[in-house]
């Protein structure tokens, strides 16, 4: 289609010479729209291109997203596992407390008899001792009569000596009288100490008992404690159990929650995708028609006509000129060896960013080529640079002003300052690389780098040297 409307506009040319500058004038009115669809086809798809690049860029960071959605869904599964088992542990706690509270509360009754038993006991326990001390008293009475009666004994045993014969048998009563005396009072001794050793005993045991119900005291005191402390454990565990269903419940919703966000960003990550596609295809198709804008472009220019394209290609085909005519005179003097022309032997410069690279031909360039091409750019305030570019997009050099050693660290003011032995390739410099013709005029989008660009329109004359083809030489300009 676009070369028919070519061949139609040359057609038409070839009519009368009224005809033919009116055709001319059209021609070159064309080539001009067509250079301003073409600029306008380079800044739109440029813009899609960014835009596909941030789409990219955020599917990206969705399926980073995703990645942490899925730790997270997961994450949440064992929270709710865990949730159902913590709702679970409270309800068997609370069975365990409740039951613990029943047989504590009935333990503590015991323990509170038992004191009270221990309690009573002190009084049975006094009582046990005032007998003692009664049979004490007796014990010492039944003492004072056995000394009584052995003393009457004695009396006896006086008299009957006093008697004679005839009281002989009062004599022996009265030492009868004197042996059980004696015996009494022996027994009456014995049971004294021994009433004394239980005395003793029962009051070391009244002793202990009264300390066993002041430790049953302290120890009411602590069943106490102990019943209200095992009855705030016992709230304590219900209001954990009921906590740990809301956990529950709230857990199960957040699972919800979780799977409806993952699906969701599922479903955005893939739009996001397909986005990225339509744009992706959108961009081509501009680039497309960018191409058959510059071919327009392209053949205005070749026309007859005189167009604002036309300095600039005078001064691209003389610069072209004047670098080639340079180079041959190199290549017949010996200053340039004809491998290390054509050589594609780069070498990375180290630490460069964006990266730098050198080869055979790259040092008289610098020191040959870089002067014409600085001269050259001044001579049009619109041209913003001169450079030459071999068959794989190569620079071995530039103007000086974009010829400046690298920044660390500073990327993008590398990127304007430092393109030189630099590699670029981009639709339209393929197109003039791979093309057959003695010019090429394309408007594109130069590449600042960071996602920035800039319209361009330039005009590439092929270089051949020693019946090779090794490049082009560039004249870009602002329109």
């Amino acid at each position: 289609m676009l070369q028919c409307m070519v061949n139609r506009a040359l057609s038409n040319i070839s009519g009368s010479s009224g005809e033919k500058l009116e055709n001319s004038d059209l021609l070159a009115d064309l080539g001009e729209r067509s250079g301003d669809i073409a600029l306008q086809c380079s800044e739109t798809a440029g813009f899609l291109g960014e835009v596909n690049r941030r789409i990219q860029a955020d599917a990206l960071r969705l399926g980073e997203l995703g990645a942490h959605m899925d730790r997270l869904a997961a994450s949440q599964s064992e929270s709710v596992t865990a949730a159902q088992e913590l709702s679970l542990t409270a309800q068997r706690a609370e069975q365990i407390i409740t039951q613990g509270h029943e047989t504590v509360g009935l333990s503590i009754g015991e323990v509170t008899d038992l004191a009270r038993q221990v309690g009573g006991q002190e009084g049975h326990l006094r009582q046990f001792l005032t007998v003692i001390e009664a049979v004490g008293g007796i014990s010492d009475e039944l003492g004072a009569i056995a000394r009584q009666t052995r003393l009457l004994g004695v009396n006896a045993a006086i008299e009957a000596a006093r008697g004679g014969e005839a009281t002989q048998g009062f004599a022996v009563v009265a030492e009868e009288i004197r042996r059980l005396a004696a015996q009494a009072g022996d027994c009456a001794a014995s049971v004294g100490e021994k009433l004394g050793q239980l005395d003793r005993d029962a009051r070391l045991l009244i002793g202990g008992v009264e300390a066993n119900i002041r430790r049953s005291r302290d120890v009411s005191d602590h069943i106490d404690q102990l019943r209200v402390s095992m009855a705030e454990i016992a709230a304590l565990v219900s209001q954990f159990n009921e906590r740990s269903h809301t956990i529950v419940h709230c857990t199960d919703a957040a699972d919800g929650d979780v799977t409806a966000l993952r699906q969701g960003l599922a479903l955005f990550r893939r739009s996001a995708t397909e986005n990225a596609s339509r744009v992706d295809g959108a961009r081509d198709q501009l680039e497309t028609l960018e191409g058959m804008a510059n071919a327009m472009l392209d053949c205005a220019a070749h026309g007859p006509g005189r167009t604002r394209n036309s300095r600039y290609i005078a001064l691209a085909e003389e610069g072209a000129d004047e670098i080639s005519a340079l180079i041959e005179q190199a290549l017949k003097d010996g200053r340039l060896d004809r491998d290390a022309l054509f050589d594609t032997a780069y070498s990375p410069v180290a630490g460069s960013d964006p990266p730098q690279y050198e080869n055979g031909f790259t040092r008289f360039a610098d020191a040959f080529v870089q002067p014409v091409l600085d001269r050259r750019t001044a001579q049009d305030s619109a041209i913003v640079g001169c450079c030459l570019i071999d068959m794989n997009g190569y620079l071995p050099t530039h103007i000086s002003e974009r010829s400046q050693p690298q920044r660390p660290g500073a990327r993008e003011w590398n990127m304007d300052h430092a393109r030189n032995r630099q590699i670029f390739m981009d639709g339209q410099t393929r197109r003039a690389l791979d093309g057959e013709g003695d010019f090429f005029l394309f408007t594109y989008r130069q590449d600042l780098g960071e996602g920035r660009y800039r319209a361009l329109r330039s005009v590439f004359v092929p270089l051949v040297f020693a019946g090779r083809r090794w490049g082009v030489y560039e004249v870009g300009y602002l329109i």
